[in-house]
């Protein structure tokens, strides 16, 4: 009994984990999709999930992607700001999280020069290439990636 117990709860871990990976890669996608609608959909699946610092910094970094698409210089930036103030909150309280620094990293190259969002570019990059090598796979490959295309980053820094 205390074996197949012991299964059931591996079996539901590795479930959980493979959710995760799978939902990591769904966000990055979207995010990288340039599709109004992708981002809708992915910001809602974000609002069903329990509250985490994971879901605010990728709710953060999609609600910034989000403002691009919003009619008018106001509305923009106050989108812009409110997914900022998300990411920035979760960079504040878990400054070590590469993951969370990567994803300013990729907001910060992107966002337009009249934001003012882009103070942090250098101690990002420098954030993402220290902690690369303590990256899962998964968020290797999404980082390598974006390298190949970044003018911040690049392939070659991650070695």
């Amino acid at each position: 009994m205390k074996i197949l117990l012991i299964v059931l709860i591996c079996l539901t871990s590795l479930t959980a984990f493979r959710f995760l990976q799978t939902d990591k890669q769904a966000f990055y996608k979207a995010l990288s999709s340039g599709e109004e609608a992708a981002i809708d959909q992915k910001l809602a699946d974000l609002a069903k999930e329990k509250q985490s610092s994971r879901i605010n910094a990728y709710t953060g970094a999609l609600t910034m992607k989000k403002a691009g698409f919003v009619k008018g210089v106001k509305g923009k930036v106050k989108i812009f700001k409110k997914g900022a103030h998300l990411l920035e909150e979760e960079i504040t309280n878990n400054p070590a999280n590469t993951e969370y620094r990567f994803l300013r990293l990729t907001v910060q190259e992107h966002a337009p020069g009249i934001l003012k969002y882009n103070k942090q570019l250098d101690e990002d990059k420098q954030a993402v290439i220290s902690g690369y090598n303590k990256l899962d796979s998964d968020m290797k490959a999404i980082v390598s990636n974006y390298a190949k295309n970044s003018k911040v980053l690049r392939a070659a820094d991650l070695k």
